[in-house]
This record gives C-alpha cells, structure tokens and sequence, in this order.
C-alpha cells in the first residue's frame, strides 16, 4: 500500500537479471536451507526464506504469468526458457501497482534529515520517509551491478566485508594448462588452501588456458578468493576418476597396459578413457613416454600415472575479475542488519535487499532466491513503517 519510487542509474532495468541462466534464468531451487548460502553469518537467511521462501517466490512469478518448469537437479526455470520473460512480467507488475521508475538517475547522495531521507541527483532531488538500497554486489558493472551503493552505507556507519569475486574461474600457474585448454570432464574438484582441504565439489570441469573452469570451480571461488586475498597458498585436486578408490583406479590403468595393451603405445592404451589432451599431459607428467609400448610399461610407472589421474594439482594464482565473476562475496556485515525486517540497526528506515549484503548463494537460482526474498521482506518491512509514521 506504500507509494514506491525506484531510481535506477542504467538506462533501462533488469540488465543483470536477463544474463542469468546462460540467458533461461534459473530463478530459484527446489532444495534450500543455510547450506547453500554464504557469508560471515549464513544462518541470516533463514528468517528471511522463512517469510518468502521457495512456495511464496514460485506462487508470486506464477500469479504474474510465469510457468515454472523443474529441468534438473531442483533448478527452476521459466517455461519460455527466456530470462526477459521474468523481467517483462515484473515490469508489468510495476506498472500495474503504479511504481514509477526513474532511469539514468545518476545519485550523487543519500542522506537523513530528521525523519525523512533526502535523495540528491543530477535529475534533482527526491524525498522519503525510507530507503531501500539494492544496487547489487560489483559483479558485471556493465548491467549496473557497479558497487555504487557502498559508498552511501558507509556513508550511513555500516561496516563492508571485503568484496570478492564469486561463482568465477580460476587462474592457474602450471604451463600445461594451454595444452589442455578446451577440455570438459567430469571431475572431483578439491580446494586446498596452505596445504589444507577446504571444500570438494563434483561436476563437469572446463580447463581453460588460464586455469579452471565449470560449476564445481564456481561452487568453491569464494573460498579461493578470500585465500588469496589474505595472500595464502591455494591449490585445487582434480580427480579425473571420481567414481573409483586409489585401488580401483590403479586396477584400471593397469588393466588398459598390461591386459589390453598388446601393440599398443602407452598413449594408445589411454584412448578411450580420457580426452586426448589430458592423456599426453598425463603421461609426460607421470615420465611415462608417448610411444613406449604399453605393455611394457612397469607397475610403479602405471601406479604413479593412475595417482596423477587422481591427484592432478593445479596451483591457483588468482581468479577472473569482477566483471566475469556471476556474483559478489562479501558486502554490508548482517550483524549490522535486523533478519526479520532488513532493517538497519544504525539508521532507521534504512534498509537492504540483495547482493550488496554480506550474503552470496551457491549455483544454482539461490542468488535471485535471495534477492526475491530479501527484497520482499524489505519492502513490505519499509511499507509498514511507512503507516507507523
């Protein structure tokens, strides 16, 4: 029941969000709870998911026109298969409930004077009796997601956790990256940081040139991103036999040489098994030569080949920047924010909603999870005060 006014600094709206999902919008998930968000606090969620969560967001898009539609694993796309389809339809709310908005609006303060906050921008100035900031993380500043609202919160007291890339690749040091750069493999991808295990996820890798690559390198960049921030050592094991123990594993290798290598070369006994790429990386890395008949090859030397299957170390020297990155780790600490409203505990009437607050998800819709949640509870919280004042 509140008047709203939405000033956005872009020239249109929704930039970032038609960017999700490879373009298809993943706009939420079946499977939820604090497991699958991050953060210094990611038990800040579930207050917030308990007041809209996963039935309220997908009654929500569905009262607005949209057919969700579970591909795989929990994912929730639209029907259409289109990312503008969620924009139109929440622009076609927009309208309907008379929320105006401003675009190209360029803000250049937001202050509190008394009870009102006062809004100065190159369009003039605006007024109100709260504030809602939402300007995302510094995660692709092309679509607006720029970092531009940290500065007011600061400006408000509010403490920022260091921001870092998250759900991005990961750079490599070692020089046989080029060689395999293109590959796509299932693998196990374990994160080490000074030498100790951190995290493992298992999904399709891509090696790039520069380094990793794929949903299960994304899954664990944050967690690489705040080592090498804090100038730690960070590495990652990739397990190109995930299904299959060390014994299992060396059973295998020597089964291809010993057992069916009969004419074979040693880099002919591996066709089949792994891409091509990786079988010459594989060996050289094992001091295993290409052409070396298979069968000759000795126990040992086929033992070490099968532990490099499983224990392919690539050290990590950094991540892509903020502009590859698909969202943005750290942000405005919770504890300077009430769960239950996304309120302010500094200024009142002041709240947040979104990627700029300490708060990150995982692959796989929960990071619009959280901006729909969040965004709900903030509104209908400002829209409430907005009639005790």
């Amino acid at each position: 029941g509140a008047e709203v006014l939405i000033l956005e600094h872009m020239d249109r709206a929704g930039k970032k969000l038609l960017a999700t999902g490879n373009g298809k919008c993943n706009f939420t998930n079946e499977k939820q709870g604090i497991a699958y968000y991050r953060g210094k606090n990611p038990a800040f969620v579930l207050p917030v998911l308990a007041q809209f969560g996963l039935q309220e967001t997908l009654y929500f898009f569905e009262t607005l026109g949209i057919l969700a539609k579970n591909k795989r694993e929990g994912y929730y796309y639209p029907a259409s298969g289109q990312a503008s389809s969620i924009l139109e339809v929440l622009l076609m709310e927009c309208r309907r409930l008379h929320v105006s908005i401003l675009y190209e609006i360029g803000i250049r303060s937001i202050e509190k004077e008394k009870k009102d906050f006062l809004f100065h921008t190159k369009q003039g100035n605006f007024q109100s009796k709260t504030c809602i900031i939402a300007t995302g993380g510094k995660s692709a500043k092309k679509t607006g997601s720029d970092g531009s609202g940290i500065p007011y919160s600061i400006n408000f007291g509010h403490k920022i956790i260091d921001m870092v890339p998250a759900l991005v690749q990961l750079q490599g040091k070692q020089t046989f990256l080029k060689e395999i750069s293109g590959v796509r493999i299932e693998s196990k991808v374990e994160l080490y940081i000074e030498n100790k295990k951190v995290t493992e996820e298992l999904g399709e890798l891509q090696l790039t040139e520069f380094g990793v690559s794929g949903i299960p390198v994304f899954q664990v960049s944050r967690y690489a991103a705040y080592a090498l921030l804090h100038g730690k050592s960070v590495n990652v094991k990739l397990n190109f036999l995930p299904d299959l123990n060390e014994k299992q594993a060396k059973e295998l290798i020597q089964q291809r040489f010993l057992f069916y290598g009969e004419g074979k070369t040693a880099k002919e006994a591996l066709v089949g098994l792994f891409p091509q790429k990786l079988n010459v990386v594989f060996l050289r890395e094992s001091g295993i030569k290409e052409k070396k008949p298979a069968s000759d090859c000795s126990k040992k030397e086929l033992e070490y080949l099968a532990y490099k299957t499983q224990h392919f170390i690539v050290d990590i020297v950094g991540t892509k920047n903020f502009e590859e990155s698909q969202v943005t780790a750290g942000g405005i600490d919770t504890d300077e924010i009430c769960s239950k409203t996304m309120e302010s505990k500094l200024v009142s009437g002041l709240y947040f909603a979104g990627e700029l607050i300490d708060i990150d998800g995982m692959c796989g819709g929960y990071n619009l999870q959280w901006a729909w949640s969040s965004g709900s509870v903030a509104g209908i919280s400002a829209a409430k005060y907005c009639k005790c004042k």
